[in-house]
């Protein structure tokens, strides 16, 4: 972390730009990301210094060999063959070799480091790309604390996070750049990665891999909390949905099974059919709490009453190629519908 901070206070930067910053991969703030990023500048450095080499060297070649005078043609020129030609090659061959080599070790031992954690991780995420958001299923050796959100990731801060990638239609890649690096996450097949935040923050991702028409509208959120603070988080993400207390919410709950349940989940809902139904609808988000999360969509939609609702009115028309269909709800059934998602907390 220390490397990082100084490499990019001299070029200009500072860590707590990351924070700010709504994707950098200049400026880490994780051990995972850390190490990478001390190399890239390093590599940075070494790049421009050699450019800063040759042009003196081409500069000073000019300078040196200019002549007075002018001549009419080439043919005027006098046939010289020069002796010190091989010097820079002596001089300058071992000095490549040992930049290359160097940047070799530096790179191995970089990818060494942030292969695995130091401490064994607590926290284990199956992360499932999907056309075009991202599942987050928080595992547990107790299958009563497994419960799944979407696109916003919790973690504590200061600990690792092992994240399990999995896709379930085309290839997507999971890349929070300010904390690890990209992870494919490939059809058929498990991929492992890790990440860790040192500060509290929401650090934003995307994913890196063209998966269709809308992969530029796949983002994701990892929000760093105080171990207090995600555990209290983690604790209320594992509480069912709250009973409609009001006609208008209890109608809601109705329009939503009929029209949602099949592809959305709502955990503990009141109705025998509608929790059949809910804890079913694998094809969109769980929504049990979703007015915790800030955005719909992947990020694409302000998590608010008006976002909700054009979301849920025409989502085509925000997030076109949305496996979500277009609902075709009356004013009266959007109202009560939007009603009852807002409890969803």
């Amino acid at each position: 972390m220390g490397g990082v901070a100084a490499i990019a206070l001299v070029l200009g930067g500072s860590p707590e730009g990351a924070l700010s910053s709504p994707m950098s991969y200049l400026r880490t703030l994780g051990p995972r990301a850390d190490p990478a990023t001390v190399l890239l500048w390093g590599m940075i450095a070494l790049s421009l210094a050699v450019v800063a080499i040759i042009a003196v060297a081409v500069a000073a070649g000019i300078v040196a060999r200019r002549r007075p005078g002018s001549v009419d043609s080439f043919a005027d020129l006098p046939a010289q063959r020069g002796t010190g030609g091989l010097a820079w090659f002596w001089v300058g061959m071992p000095l490549t070799v040992i930049a290359l080599v160097g940047i070799l070790v530096w790179t191995v031992a970089v990818l060494a480091t942030i292969d695995s954690p130091k401490a064994r991780p607590r926290l284990t995420l199956e992360v499932t790309g999907r056309q075009w958001w991202w599942q987050v299923r928080y595992l547990s050796d107790n299958p009563a604390e497994i419960f799944v959100t979407a696109n916003e990731i919790h973690i504590p801060t200061g600990e690792p996070v092992l994240v399990k990638l999995v896709s379930a239609d085309v290839i997507h890649s999971f890349w929070a750049p300010v904390l690890t690096g990209k992870t494919d996450a490939i059809p058929g097949q498990i991929n492992v990665a890790w990440l860790q935040a040192d500060r509290p923050g929401r650090y934003h991702g995307e994913c890196a891999e063209f998966c269709g028409i809308e992969h530029a509208r796949m983002g994701l959120d990892v929000i760093a909390e105080s171990p207090a603070t995600f555990e209290a988080w983690r604790r209320g993400e594992m509480r069912p949905a709250v009973t409609p207390s009001s006609a208008l919410e209890a109608t809601g709950e109705e329009v939503f099974a009929v029209h949602c349940a099949v592809c959305h989940s709502v955990r503990g809902m009141g109705l025998p059919v509608v929790r059949r139904a809910g804890e079913h609808g694998i094809v969109g988000p769980d929504l049990t709490h979703l007015m915790s999360r800030e955005t719909l969509a992947a990020g694409t939609v302000p998590n608010t009453i008006g976002g909700l609702s054009g979301w849920i009115g025409n989502p085509q028309a925000l997030k076109l190629g949305a496996q979500m269909p277009k609902t075709y709800l009356s004013g009266s059934e959007l109202q009560a519908v939007v009603r009852y998602l807002e409890t969803l907390r």
